[in-house]
């Protein structure tokens, strides 16, 4: 028993000598292959320098393979960043451009109501030495062709025939019809309103014919004349009726782009109104 015990022992240390020795092996072979790569590298044999050659190409060209996919991904970024750059630089450029032409707008618009305005205030002034009554609309006498109401204020308030009815400054319309205690005022789109007037900066004279319906329309324009959409009308005065100067409405288009005349006051809000005395004589 003991001899086999000893046998197995000495079998072991055997095999520890045999893999020690291949270790040591080993080790002696990279040692001397390093040295001999380092010796054949300092020696620079014309063989050695060609395969090293070889061998740097192959390196090089292998890493320049490598490489190629994240140049790709390298250049494909910076270009699409660019591209989201440009087209957030146009977005924001647009929205500018947007912002100046609504400037641009609004001042146009600012220089045609200063305009105006300033047509309003002298008309306020011109008006100051005249008598102006105020009155209420108490009733609306409206049918498809006529377009009348009637106020509060008669001939006990000095109220007369042919006087001009004005809300805020712009013509509505004119008395034709007096009680003592009311009166009937006929509006500017009734069908029997017939107004001489002027156009802005032309000095244009034609006649506003109420039409019965919202609009009225423009007749005896000169021949050829085109009026521009936009335009102001303003009573010419030459009925003796009503003083020249006072705002009437714009020129516009209707859905068949016709043009007609948009009245700055809207007939069916209105609630209270001046009665403009000392203008012209009763009519029959």
């Amino acid at each position: 028993m003991s001899d086999s015990r000893d046998d197995f022992i000495i079998a072991i240390r055997s095999a520890l000598l045999q893999k020690g020795a291949k270790q040591k092996f080993s080790i002696f072979f990279l040692i001397s292959l390093s040295l001999a790569i380092i010796t054949l590298d300092i020696i620079s044999f014309p063989a050695t320098i060609f395969v090293r050659s070889l061998i740097n190409d192959a390196i090089y060209r292998t890493s320049a393979y490598a490489s190629t996919p994240i140049k790709m991904y390298s250049y494909s970024h910076e270009k699409i960043r660019n591209h989201l750059s440009v087209y957030s630089d146009n977005e924001k450029l647009l929205k500018e451009l947007d912002t100046y032409k609504s400037k641009k707008f609004n001042i146009e618009y600012l220089e045609t109501e200063n305009k105006f305005l300033k047509q309003r205030i002298d008309i306020y002034n011109s008006n100051i030495e005249e008598t102006s009554v105020l009155a209420k609309v108490i009733l609306d006498k409206e049918s498809p062709f006529l377009k009348s109401f009637i106020v509060n204020k008669g001939s006990k308030d000095n109220i007369r025939k042919g006087m001009p009815v004005l809300n805020d400054f712009y013509l509505v319309g004119k008395v034709i019809e007096v009680n003592y205690f009311s009166s009937r005022v006929l509006l500017l789109n009734d069908l029997n309103s017939k107004i001489p007037i002027t156009l802005q900066n032309d000095n244009v004279q034609a006649i506003l014919s109420g039409t019965g319906s919202k609009n009225p329309s423009l007749d005896y324009l000169p021949e050829n004349y085109e009026s521009d959409v936009g335009t102001t009308i303003f009573t010419s005065g030459k009925d003796g009726l009503f003083k020249a100067g006072i705002p009437i409405g714009k020129i516009s288009l209707d859905k068949n782009n016709k043009k007609s005349v948009s009245l700055f006051v809207d007939s069916d809000q209105l609630l209270i109104v001046n009665i403009i005395g000392n203008v012209g004589e009763n009519i029959d």
